[in-house]
């Protein structure tokens, strides 16, 4: 039971000194990425920038202790900032303590979510959002993310929660825009896609080793900080007009407890309800996709315990709703990390940073921030997989482009929301209209075939019918049209034999249509019987009506079936007289 609730138990046994080495390694890098990337994601969430490292510190030690994924860094992320940016937004204005108390409380209701989840093992409910659904989500919130970062680029003041709010907005105060700001905000950009595209093979070709040419490339962001803060304060930019952070509380988080305000609870359960499934569905997806990669397993109900723990130790840290970073853990699985361990010392890594460098960070200017947000979120967006997924399914295709233009024309919860619920109507919908197929013979075989794929021979006083899914309540009306709509359209037929190597789960609606349909196919001098059930399903009726009142009689093989009700049709095939039946 510990083992399980705490899966360091399994591993820290055999820590031994290359593992610690390894995993110190891909810690050191992961903290230089991390750092930027934590007061980034403050500002996008509207919260200090500081809040950001606090949510890179206790949330990272908690997940050590209990996730199950040797490779996940967890911690501040785009998607769950800008959705904690909307949900805030609307209970109270940004820059005031009761929208960071109300931040925290939304990590506070999100972990209690996960862990309570988590205890009832719902690790299922990721199926729930479907890729395409994520995928839209996805995009429209990485452009929703870059557009609301284009004010602090220029420097000028500018809202809006939508993407024609935003544009509005930013077309209104354009004339405002601060040069200062825009050079370091374009450069900042600039530097940051040529360092993710081209600095790597540059310092390749100028003699590095891949390796440290790689690890460079992660500490541009690092660089292009450090750069326009000297450039800030050694030319007095602040006079100029361009934003900077400012004062950053120095020293590591005081432990303190979250808002317990049930109104405000009650105004944040929905937000913190969805932000805990989008995040739970991309932390375990990035674990799962990593895992994989080394043959190991991850536990989906112990890592709902996991990210649920790891946002009680933000909310409890002053932080805000953190998840499993895809860029983060990429870097971390690259890097070498063998244990989650990497995490508890990238924990210290950010403990460092905030009582060692966070005096340096005044000078840093909101550009620069700006700039590592639009360039890591537009790697999210991928407006190509809309095209890819039409061309396989048009339902998948229009569910992901309602997300996308929900998310950018409502909002990220409307969105989120929109996606889910088209997803869900198109199952219904699948659902209550399965593919089935008129089966013939064919020839020379024990193989039944769909009549308007292959070449077969038929029964004329036998309609074979095969249905693909398992019948229940959205079917049941299908399947009684579908075989009185086949009996009526040909007087010539006496025996429908309903195939069943596809049903799995038959439920009590889809039972009650089938009673019906024996009944009065036998009024109408028509016998229904039954092939290839399987035994759960044959278990569940023979406790029914069905099997009792039957017209005619349930075969073990579809062979057998058409061996009983035509002799004519199988006696080519070379079991034919093997045929029997299975009451």
């Amino acid at each position: 039971m510990l083992k399980r609730y705490f899966p360091i138990l399994t591993w820290a046994p055999n820590y031994h000194r290359a593992t610690f080495e390894a995993d110190l390694v891909a810690a050191v890098i992961v903290t230089i990425m991390l750092i930027p990337q934590s007061l980034a994601y403050a500002l996008l969430a509207g919260l200090p920038a500081h809040v950001g490292l606090y949510a890179s510190i206790a949330p990272l030690l908690l997940y050590t202790l209990l996730g199950t994924s040797r490779a996940l860094a967890v911690g501040p992320v785009a998607v769950a900032s800008l959705m904690t940016a909307a949900a805030v937004g609307e209970i109270a204005a940004k820059g005031t303590p009761e929208y960071l108390g109300a931040a925290i409380a939304l990590a506070l209701l999100s972990g209690a979510m996960l862990l309570a989840m988590g205890f009832l093992r719902l690790g299922f409910i990721a199926s729930f959002l479907s890729h395409p659904v994520i995928s839209g989500f996805i995009s429209a919130s990485g452009i929703l993310i870059a557009a609301s970062q284009i004010k602090h680029l220029l420097g000028i003041s500018a809202n809006g929660k939508t993407l024609p709010e935003i544009a509005g907005s930013l077309a209104e105060h354009l004339g405002a825009t601060n040069t200062p700001t825009l050079i370091i905000g374009i450069g900042a950009v600039a530097f940051l896609f040529w360092a993710r595209n081209g600095l790597r093979g540059a310092l390749i070709a100028l003699g590095l080793r891949a390796r440290l040419a790689g690890l460079m490339v992660r500490a541009a962001p690092v660089f292009a900080v450090f750069v326009t803060i000297l450039a800030t304060w050694g030319l007095n930019l602040e006079a100029e007009g361009v934003r900077v952070v400012g004062r950053v509380p120095q020293g590591l988080p005081t432990p303190a407890m979250p808002p317990l305000d049930l109104a405000l609870w009650a105004q944040l359960a929905v937000p913190a309800l969805l932000i805990s499934i989008v995040g739970y569905v991309e932390t375990i997806s990035v674990a799962q996709t990593l895992a994989a990669k080394r043959r190991q397993r991850i536990d989906p109900d112990q890592e709902l315990v996991a990210l649920g723990g790891a946002n009680l130790a933000s909310a409890f840290s002053g932080g805000f709703p953190v998840t499993g970073g895809f860029a983060r853990s990429v870097v971390n699985f690259d890097a070498g990390a063998e244990t989650p361990a990497a995490g508890a010392f990238t924990a210290i890594g950010m403990g460092l940073a905030t009582l060692l460098l966070t005096p340096a960070l005044y000078y840093l200017p909101q550009a620069t921030l700006a700039a590592t947000i639009v360039v890591a979120v537009l790697s999210l967006v991928d407006l190509g997989a809309i095209r890819r997924t039409y061309n396989y399914s048009r339902g998948d295709a229009l569910a992901m482009v309602a997300t996308i233009l929900v998310t950018l024309g409502i909002g990220v919860e409307a969105g989120i929301s929109a996606g889910v619920g088209l997803s869900v109507l198109l199952q219904l919908w699948r659902s209550s209209r399965p593919h089935y197929a008129v089966l013939g013979q064919v020839p020379g075989t024990e193989h039944f075939r769909n009549i308007n794929r292959h070449r077969v021979i038929t029964a004329p006083d036998v309609l074979s019918l095969r249905v693909d899914a398992s019948l229940w309540f959205p079917n049941a009306r299908f399947l009684e049209d579908t075989i009185y709509g086949a009996v009526a359209g040909d007087p010539a037929i006496r025996h429908v034999v309903l195939n069943c190597p596809a049903v799995n789960f038959i439920d009590s609606s889809a039972l009650e249509a089938l009673e019906a349909v024996n009944q009065q196919l036998k009024d109408a001098g028509v016998l229904l019987h039954l092939s290839e059930v399987k035994g759960p399903v044959m278990d569940r009726l023979k406790r029914s009506d069905l099997i009792t009142h039957l017209g005619g009689q349930v075969f073990l093989t579809h062979h057998d079936a058409l061996c009983a009700l035509s002799p004519d049709l199988t006696m080519g095939t070379q079991s034919a007289p093997r045929c029997e039946t299975a009451r």
